[in-house]
């Protein structure tokens, strides 16, 4: 017998602002047809002025909450992925605590960019299957808009904002592969590889936020055998492969980069949860949003074996391993 981190809930939230590729066509150099054709997006949401990281987390939460048929007072920790907090400090966990009404437990961030819902999986993992909580809310939260240089056709066409959340519970398994709940976790980062994906301000250099700035190629190349690779380690450490995956759920930066990764682990297409159209990439919160989507398209099902995949700034990358 050995402890289990199940989900037991999904939930996810969306700005209201959409906005399509025809809106770049009046100020920049490019074309629906060009975004589409080498990105996969059509449309992105976008926080509205005044709509926080913080405030796009606690729609979430509560979402998955509602899902999970569970309260805030249940709730042990709340972990949440972000690259774009509300402020400097506190985090913006703490302030999906208050947010949802709760005093117990304790809070946190995790930031490993488009990798950091990974992370926090892995976090809450590990925390359930020491003892030290027994549910957790991960939670994956991003206003990219704020970071966008929106005079550079590269990046500003790639980014989204949402957020989406799971409610992760110590459930008693048997040991084995068929064991609902985390199966295994890969994480890697590199950090010689800075200069490929990054935001040029920060707290202790400019003062200021910043802009995202990144070497697209170069990410693209590191992107489809990183992800590739780290998926395969995930699932060979269960003795398992790519035949029995079920979904694979990436994170959704580029329809090509989705494409090359699930040809590279033998699985089709038909078996990949695909977002990016709606959404962009919406980074650390990407992989949630997709997850609850899926679950409300009725894709995923109780049972199912998903293997998740990401990578960002840093470089970070890694692999969750898990039956839904």
């Amino acid at each position: 017998m050995t402890t289990r981190a199940v989900v037991r809930g999904v939930g996810h939230y969306l700005p209201a602002r959409v906005m399509e590729n025809a809106e770049f066509e009046g100020r920049l150099e490019t074309s629906d047809e060009w975004i589409r054709s080498r990105t996969g997006i059509e449309r992105r949401h976008i926080a509205a002025e005044g709509e926080t990281t913080s405030q796009l987390a606690i729609a979430a939460a509560k979402a998955a909450l509602i899902n999970a048929n569970m309260k805030a007072e249940d709730i042990d920790a709340i972990i949440v992925a972000t690259s774009t907090p509300d402020f400097t400090f506190p985090s913006v966990a703490t302030m999906v605590q208050a947010g949802l009404g709760t005093t117990q437990g304790f809070a946190y961030d995790v930031q490993a960019v488009c990798a950091g819902f990974i992370f926090a999986l892995a976090n809450a993992n590990g925390m359930i299957l020491s003892g030290q909580a027994e549910r957790v809310l991960v939670i994956g939260a991003e206003t990219f808009s704020r970071i966008m240089d929106w005079e550079d056709r590269g990046t500003c066409v790639l980014f989204g904002d949402g957020a989406g959340a799971l409610v992760l519970e110590a459930a008693t398994g048997t040991g084995t592969t068929h064991d609902r709940g985390i199966l295994s976790v890969d994480l890697h980062s590199d950090g010689r590889h800075r200069e490929l994906l990054y935001v040029d301000g920060g707290v202790s250099t400019t003062g200021v936020a910043g802009h995202l700035r990144m070497q697209g190629n170069a990410v693209f190349r590191h992107a489809v055998s990183k992800l590739s690779d780290s998926a395969h380690k995930a699932l060979e450490k269960i003795g398992l492969s790519g035949a029995d995956v079920d979904w694979i759920v990436p994170h959704q930066a580029n329809l090509r980069i989705i494409t090359a990764t699930a040809e590279r682990m033998g699985v089709p297409m038909e078996r990949v949860v695909v977002t990016v159209q709606d959404h962009g990439n919406t980074s650390a919160a990407s992989i949630p949003l997709a997850l609850s989507v899926a679950q409300e398209r009725g894709q995923i099902k109780t049972g199912e074996l998903l293997v998740t995949e990401a990578i960002g700034g840093g470089l970070a990358w890694g692999a969750v391993a898990l039956r839904w």
